[in-house]
């Protein structure tokens, strides 16, 4: 299955998912969910997987739903979750490791009608891996690696997600070096594009292969953690 880039229909198509957010209208439409969103992003998976495989030849993907791809409906039961049924924005991870794939180092994006989200890490820790990232950067030399990568990271133009906590956990104080980084919740760097440069299969594949590789020093960070 040979991926050409989403057809110019897929953007239009999540935007008619956010205005007839239910399930009685999704399945009247659900062929249109296969044709522009389905079947494409299981053969962009494909593609883009062994593409990925040049920079980590130990990526995982598949193009299964719970695997690379995500489920088209979300989960209402969960307190405080949004209670719409469908999403309009289209996930896709590439993960490393033998854990779970939003636990581990990995590359991921999303596209919806108003952006192309792409990022590189893990955007939150659970508490194994929020114990694992702080003990990891209890030391000062691996601390100051990763201020350092992350301004390298910065400088190229790219983004590091918002802290999530405003007192240091135990361990930590504001006279360390570099301790503002005891205050994330999770650590990714990502950057915001164009939606519609899905629709170009090579130039989207091009265009993602250049920024994951710009960020591949965060993502070997995330796999010796891990």
């Amino acid at each position: 299955m040979d991926f050409k880039g989403f057809s110019k229909k897929t953007l239009p198509f999540l935007e008619s998912i956010r205005k007839n957010n239910d399930k009685e209208w999704f399945e009247a439409h659900r062929s249109e969910y296969e044709e522009f969103i389905l079947n494409p992003s299981r053969a962009f998976v494909e593609e883009f997987g062994e593409h990925l495989q040049a920079l980590e030849p130990t990526i995982n993907f598949s193009p299964k739903i719970n695997k690379s791809l995500f489920r088209i409906y979300r989960d209402t039961r969960r307190m405080g979750a949004i209670k719409v049924p469908l999403k309009h924005r289209i996930g896709i991870i590439f993960w490393q490791g033998n854990g779970s794939r939003m636990q581990t180092s990995s590359f991921y994006l999303h596209f919806s009608p108003d952006e192309l989200f792409v990022a590189v890490g893990v955007r939150w820790f659970e508490k194994p891996m929020l114990d694992a990232y702080r003990e990891y950067i209890k030391d000062d030399k691996r601390r100051e690696y990763l201020s350092t990568l992350l301004k390298s990271i910065d400088a190229k133009g790219y983004k590091v997600i918002e802290k999530g906590y405003k007192r240091y956990p135990r361990g930590f104080n504001a006279k360390m070096p570099d301790a503002h980084l005891s205050l994330f919740k999770g650590m990714a760097t990502y950057k915001i594009l164009d939606p519609k440069l899905i629709i170009d299969g090579d130039k989207f594949i091009s265009t993602l292969y250049s920024i994951y590789e710009d960020m591949l020093e965060l993502q070997q960070v995330f796999m010796r953690l891990v």
